[in-house]
């Protein structure tokens, strides 16, 4: 008998919303449809906007999040015609929300994260139980709140019987990197800026919305001393559990490093910018190789960053022992498993499921994540 959930997922590229109807009573589940919707330019420009302070927050937030959950049930009814299911047919909806504030364990040794959404009104809008606020509860308890999906790796793309580490590198807004360890353990965490700086200097100089395809990184030089001013930001060295956002990774972050270098060319900074964001991952990758033992044979590489074309062979470059691999090359497509993993996380929601939290966030045990809205 189908196991119908609904995923929703607008990540910090702030692009729009990827949906995907998944029947989890198979292994591993079957993506049946995918749908998405771009933001309108004026959510996309106020959701950007409240990613830093400004006047009268709370209810530009609050109208923020209805337009985003009218934006969510519009891909569930697309989901839903694509499938001629009924409403009544969907067990739940995953909607992660939209993240514009993460900072966790500061100011107070608790901190917050914070995702704007409007699940009662989604629930109201589609008639279907809707799963939301998957992080907070995992920052109560001590954890970073992210990353989540390195849990949902695991369930879907994880071999049997591998005695090698297998990755699973997420290239949004914001770049993170789980690692499967063949004891059945994970690893997780963020790296640094994945899409996001790449996409807003493209946007600025090129007129267009993201660098298709890496073409017009690719035809500049990497400016080594920029490159290293930016690496220099204290993030980059601190040891997993670790998490970031565009609190850290913004235009004002960049215009800091970009002060002494107002002659460079905008097609070089790009280039750098492809090199910021690989550089971290191998890093990382290299580290936990030497620490653990474990080679790393593949990672998978899922995001709107799986189709920058010059990042990917870059990183292959740089992890030349590593097959770098597309997502859709091991059954789910780069731009719907993030959707995907916060269908599966709503399925454990509803069935109580804890999750391992520790050795990914840092928090302090099990937890069971997300608060469940009602139809």
């Amino acid at each position: 008998m189908a196991q119908w959930y609904i995923g929703l997922m607008s990540g910090t590229s702030l692009d729009g919303v990827d949906g995907v109807l998944a029947d989890f009573a198979t292994h591993p589940p079957v993506v049946a449809h995918t749908a998405s919707a771009p933001f309108a330019a004026e959510l996309r420009a106020q959701l950007l906007a409240l990613n830093s302070p400004g006047d009268n927050e709370l209810h530009r937030a609050a109208l923020a999040a209805n337009a985003l959950a009218r934006c969510y049930a519009q891909v569930v009814q697309a989901l839903l015609a694509q499938s001629s299911l009924a409403a009544a047919q969907i067990t739940a909806i995953g909607a992660h929300g939209q993240t514009v504030r993460h900072q966790p364990g500061l100011h107070d040794a608790t901190g917050y994260t914070l995702q704007l959404n409007n699940p009662a009104l989604l629930a109201e809008l589609t008639g279907i139980d809707v799963v939301a606020d998957f992080r907070s509860r995992d920052v109560a308890a001590g954890g970073q709140g992210a990353p989540l999906a390195p849990f949902f790796h695991r369930a879907w793309f994880a071999p049997q019987g591998s005695a090698d580490t297998l990755g699973v590198l997420n290239l949004g807004g914001i770049s993170n990197l789980t690692l499967l360890r063949p004891d059945g353990s994970n690893l997780g965490f963020d790296c640094g800026p994945g899409n996001a700086l790449l996409d807003m200097w493209c946007q600025q100089h090129t007129g267009a919305a993201y660098d298709a395809g890496g073409a017009w990184g690719a035809g500049g030089t990497v400016n080594q001393a920029l490159l290293q001013s930016m690496l220099s930001e204290p993030f980059f060295a601190l040891p997993p559990p670790k998490s970031t956002g565009r609190d850290l990774f913004n235009r004002a972050w960049l215009d800091i490093h970009l002060a002494a270098f107002a002659s460079e060319t905008p097609q070089n900074i790009q280039k750098t910018l492809v090199e910021l964001t690989v550089s971290p991952i191998e890093y990382r990758g290299s580290s936990y190789e030497r620490d653990s033992k474990s080679p790393i044979s593949e990672i998978i590489v899922c995001g709107g960053g799986a189709f920058n074309l010059d990042l990917m062979q870059r990183l292959q470059a740089l992890m030349p022992r590593t097959r770098i691999v597309p997502s859709s090359q091991r059954g789910l497509p780069p731009q719907d498993v993030e959707a995907t993993a916060f269908a599966w996380l709503a399925k454990q929601t509803i069935e109580r499921r804890a999750l391992p939290l520790t050795s990914v966030t840092g928090a302090r045990g099990p937890r069971v994540l997300g608060c469940v809205y009602p139809a």
